[in-house]
């Protein structure tokens, strides 16, 4: 055999080991089995060794390319993909780091090399031809795409800023930005493809393993598709799933909160006489997009790259809701009588299908129903208080018995005049990454909740995704009870017609000590056909493996639930009273609470002034950062007022289940 047919069987040989993937700042550097297959061109991991024999949990295809040494950490690589994806790895020791580059490269260079081979003109058009012998022809086709988007983008940015044909030309822009989500339409289109000729011949091994790498939905109805990026969500079973939180719940770490640390009174700071009942309407009228916004939004997309972390992109004003954040989160508040009617379920089941209820019919009102628009980022301090009043009689749900019948409660302290209180606060406890916590509570009722988010944004071509990393804990103390649950991520769609919103991604909710658990899917909407908005749940008694109870419908419309007792219920979300909200008028609030901090930008926005609104905006933004470099220059660390950091988690300083 001699040297060349020996380099042969060397390129066909894969090569696989472990190496250190990093994730994200919250789960960091952690060990997968990582597999190169040279025949592919893809870079393949799985979560061990023993797990090759299933679908890999990542794939990177190596067409175009670059492999770069980094100094970020020892014996560290980045792998960049023209699609946009990229790994961040690390060997053992700088041999092998050094052997996987080299190969790495090799194989990249190979494939880049071989694809030109492919490409013929006739006459001036150019055009792709794709041999198909040996297979793998659709993932040829999709490679080559990429690296003539790839190209295209490589050429306008290498024109002119002025002149007759410039980089920043409108048309230009536009061809840009859209490119990429072209992309993602074609993959999509072959996955349809494939499903119609479902009875045809089998597809060629690279076909099936381009449609594993790329994913499913769990329904079997196409989906858009994009590129993943490994810093804000991961990868299970071939779908994307929220992120949790890589350390324990609070709920596990609520009874080891440091000693000595320095507590504030928190909701005890605003007396309820000081409230008043909340005027501000807000509604948001639907982002239609102007010529002059639109050149904006082009521009900013021009400078934009699949899977890009969003934090630090400064979006243009008028794209913003008039609340912060922090409100939002007040605002899924907004049935309260719901939320108290938990605790008032006579067994471990009617608890959970109540939290269910309350849970899927929060976001309606919390997300504004389908508007996209986006709230203030917080500044790092800020906070909002506000509470509710709900009348007693209002709290009194009917009992769900096991024989599907109901009844009233029995009378006891419920029946007597008078309402419950309802309280919050949230504070935005980090700036980088951006973290808020958040904790409500009703001290007659016993029971509240608190809750750490971080918002990380991404690009993905003509869609904006927004996954919220964190998890919240609902305390029953009267039944010693923790419900563990997580949130679902957002995406703004079509951003350059008129905007809209819809969730995405499957979440849960846990009760160690019942034994029951929930899970709830947001669906997106298909790539062909298919309802927006559509939602689906599962009540589940874990020891038994028996469904308690189904709901299915949109969670900005009509709700229907199932219960083992076979009784049904609708709930209309559109047509549900809103309990609004108390809070201090802002004459009267701190100097870091969100009404009062946002105010002058909140009063551009209602007169339509976007300019000097975007001044406010960014005076609020370079005190932030003045403040912050005061705080480096002092080396004194930022404390929050109200939560003390436990682990990744946060949590409230004076939380109920400590005074009781």
């Amino acid at each position: 055999m001699n040297l060349q047919q020996l380099q042969q069987q060397a390129r066909k040989r894969q090569l696989e080991g472990v190496l250190s993937k990093y994730t994200n700042l919250i789960q960091g550097w952690q060990n997968r089995y990582f597999v190169l297959d040279p025949e592919l061109g893809q870079l393949q991991y799985f979560v061990n060794e023993q797990g090759k024999s299933q679908r890999p949990r990542g794939s990177l295809p190596l067409l175009g390319a670059s492999v770069t040494p980094s100094d970020e950490a020892p014996h560290m690589f980045i792998v960049n993909s023209v699609n946009g994806e990229m790994y961040k790895l690390r060997a053992s020791n700088a041999k092998e780091q050094q052997f996987w580059i080299s190969q790495l490269q090799a194989c990249a260079r190979r494939h880049s090399d071989s694809s030109t081979k492919v490409r013929k003109l006739k006459g001036s058009d150019e055009h792709l031809t794709v041999e198909r012998a040996g297979g793998g022809h659709e993932v040829l086709v999709m490679s080559q795409a990429e690296g003539q988007q790839k190209n295209l983008v490589q050429s306008i940015d290498s024109l002119p800023t002025r002149g007759p044909l410039s980089c920043l030309d409108q048309d230009l822009l536009l061809l840009k930005a859209t490119s990429a989500a072209t992309l993602s339409c074609l993959g999509e289109c072959l996955n349809i493809l494939q499903q119609s000729h479902s009875q045809a011949p089998p597809h060629s091994q690279a076909s099936q393993r381009y449609r594993s790498t790329h994913g499913a939905p769990s329904d079997g109805a196409p989906v858009w598709t994009v590129p993943k990026s490994p810093s804000g969500e991961q990868l299970e079973n071939g779908g994307l799933t929220p992120l949790r939180s890589a350390e324990p719940s609070p709920a596990l770490r609520k009874r080891n909160l440091l000693h000595g640390a320095e507590h504030y009174p928190g909701l005890d700071d605003i007396s309820p006489s000081e409230e008043v009942t909340d005027t501000e309407d807000n509604e948001e009228e639907d982002l239609g997009v102007l010529d002059d916004q639109r050149s904006v939004i082009l521009h900013l997309l021009s400078q934009l790259k699949l899977g890009m972390d969003l934090t630090r992109v400064v979006l243009p004003t008028f794209i913003l809701e008039k609340r912060s954040l922090l409100e939002m989160y007040a605002n899924f508040m907004a049935h309260p009588d719901m939320f108290l009617s938990i605790t008032a379920g006579a067994t471990a089941e009617d608890r959970i299908v109540r939290f269910v209820e309350y849970y899927l019919t929060a976001f309606h009102e919390g997300r504004k129903g389908a508007v996209a628009k986006k709230p203030y980022n917080p500044v790092l301090g800020e906070t909002f208080h506000c509470s509710w009043e709900v009348p007693r009689d209002k709290v009194k749900p009917l009992v769900r018995t096991n024989l599907g019948s109901t009844q009233e409660p029995s009378k006891g302290d419920d029946s007597l005049g008078g309402c419950y209180r309802v309280r919050f606060v949230a504070e935005q406890v980090s700036h980088h990454p951006p973290v808020s916590g958040f904790y409500c509570e009703s001290q007659e009722r016993r029971m509240c909740v608190n809750a750490h988010v971080w918002t990380k944004s991404k690009f993905m071509g003509m869609s904006i995704g927004v996954s919220m990393v964190g998890e919240g804990v609902l305390y029953l103390l009267e039944h010693d009870e923790e419900y563990v649950f997580t949130l679902p991520c957002a995406y703004a769609r079509s951003i350059l017609t008129v905007p809209w919103v819809e969730l995405g991604g499957k979440v849960s909710i846990n009760c160690v000590k019942s034994g029951y658990s929930a899970t709830v899917t947001f669906h997106t909407k298909p790539f062909y056909g298919g309802k927006v908005h559509r939602v689906t749940a599962e009540v589940k008694h874990n020891l038994t493996n028996t469904i308690v109870c189904k709901a299915q419908g949109e969670w900005n419309g009509t709700l229907e639930f199932t219960y083992s007792s076979g009784e049904t219920k609708v709930i209309d979300t559109a047509k549900l009273p809103i309990t609004r909200k108390k809070l201090r008028p802002v004459e009267k609030q701190g100097r870091t609470e969100s009404r009062r901090l946002w105010q002058h930008v909140t009063k551009s926005l209602k007169d339509g002034n976007i300019d000097e609104a975007t001044e406010h905006k960014h005076r609020l933004e370079e005190r932030q950062r003045g403040e912050e470099r005061q705080r480096a220059a002092d080396n004194k660390p930022w404390t929050p007022k109200y939560f003390t950091k436990e682990g990744d988690g946060w949590i409230y300083n004076n939380p109920l289940w400590k005074s009781t």
